[in-house]
């Protein structure tokens, strides 16, 4: 078995892009399918400089700036900036904060007037079920006629009094 020669590989530089280009032989790319041969043909674009990380451009705040010299105005301006940023900051961090231990004071309270308010409700059914089981218990008690008082009783009537 015969192996396809390799294809010959070329490139150029067009704006830092090396552009790679392979050619097969002719004796080679006519025993291979069409749609083979034309992906061989299919130039890759490479970066030129491989350590650039794919040629991407950094954002401007992620390029390297000379240092300010210390003394200038422009690092004053923007130390001060950056003073009043931090302080602005420092007082936000601050009263976040203090808003949120004051929304858990409230909701402390709001807790122990709910507690309150469920042992109060608690013992009012507590009172109301004694009422209503008192109260039941009387009711029994008088529908039961006492024992031996049978006869004393009236014996109800079934048949209707309409003066018939």
């Amino acid at each position: 078995m015969s192996r396809p020669s390799q294809p010959k590989l070329t490139t150029a530089d067009h704006n830092g892009v090396s552009v790679i280009q392979s050619q097969a032989h002719a004796s080679s790319s006519s025993s291979l399918p069409a749609s083979v041969a034309g992906l061989q043909q299919v130039p890759q674009l490479v970066p030129a400089n491989p350590s650039t990380g794919g040629g991407k451009a950094l954002p401007p705040s992620k390029m390297k700036k000379p240092p300010a010299d210390k003394d200038s105005e422009e690092y004053r301006q923007r130390r001060e900036r950056n003073n009043l940023a931090v302080k602005k900051s420092r007082m936000r961090s601050k009263q976040k904060a203090m808003d949120t231990q004051q929304r858990v004071n409230e909701l402390k309270e709001e807790n122990e007037r709910l507690e309150a308010k469920i042992k109060l409700l608690s013992k009012e059914l507590s009172v109301l079920k004694d009422l209503f089981l008192e109260h039941a218990h009387n009711l029994a008690d008088n529908v039961q006629p006492p024992a031996g008082a049978e006869s004393s009783s009236p014996a109800p009537n079934n048949t209707s009094t309409n003066g018939q």
